[in-house]
């Protein structure tokens, strides 16, 4: 008899209790309330000149880019000026990633070894809280020509081999020890280094 009444407890402990649905309905309320907001921002955001010509006039990509710099702790317009389409893939530059990377607090800046030929770089650095050096994965100019990205017309690699070996050592290095800086993006110069290669 008393597993009997213990059930019944336990059933009714399930039930929900009329501040349930209040509650929830307050949540929505406030969702929709954020929401809204966000679309006004958004929509001022929009009108101004000053950002990138992909966002003038175009609510849902300024709100995308509100709540990616919300998850990043960055400014929104820093990253409307930053983040850009490459083949249809949102992609980082490599200044605004190195940025976020040296700012975020939990590593020291980055700094970049070169091979004695200074045909090869490794981005490295600190954790902070733990004092272990990070190296990541080494770049060089023999594999941009092996994976194509210096074989193409047009290509930086070419003119700028040593700004090239930086950028893309510093996006190994943070895709590899902390890619949720990123939020898991590639930067503009990778993207258009593996499309147009391919």
């Amino acid at each position: 008899m008393s597993e009997l009444i213990e059930q019944v407890e336990q059933q009714f402990d399930a039930v929900p209790t009329k501040e349930e649905p209040t509650r929830s309905l307050a949540l929505v309320q406030a969702d929709t309330a954020r929401f809204e907001l966000a679309q006004r921002e958004a929509k001022l955001l929009g009108a101004s000149s000053l950002v990138p010509k992909q966002y003038q006039g175009n609510v849902a990509d300024v709100v995308v880019a509100m709540n990616m710099a919300s998850r990043m702790n960055a400014d929104p317009l820093m990253v409307m000026q930053s983040l850009h389409i490459i083949h249809g893939k949102p992609g980082w530059s490599a200044q605004f990633l190195i940025a976020t990377f040296n700012a975020c607090g939990r590593f020291s800046t980055i700094r970049y070894e070169f091979s004695e030929k200074k045909d090869a770089c490794t981005a490295v650095t600190t954790e902070l809280a733990t004092g272990a050096e990070i190296r990541g994965p080494e770049v060089s100019l023999e594999m941009a020509k092996a994976e194509g990205w210096s074989t193409k017309a047009g290509s930086k690699w070419k003119t700028m081999a040593e700004l090239m070996l930086r950028y893309r050592a510093a996006a190994f290095l943070i895709r590899t020890t902390a890619p949720e800086i990123g939020l898991g993006l590639y930067t503009t110069d990778e993207l258009k280094d593996v499309n147009d290669a391919s």
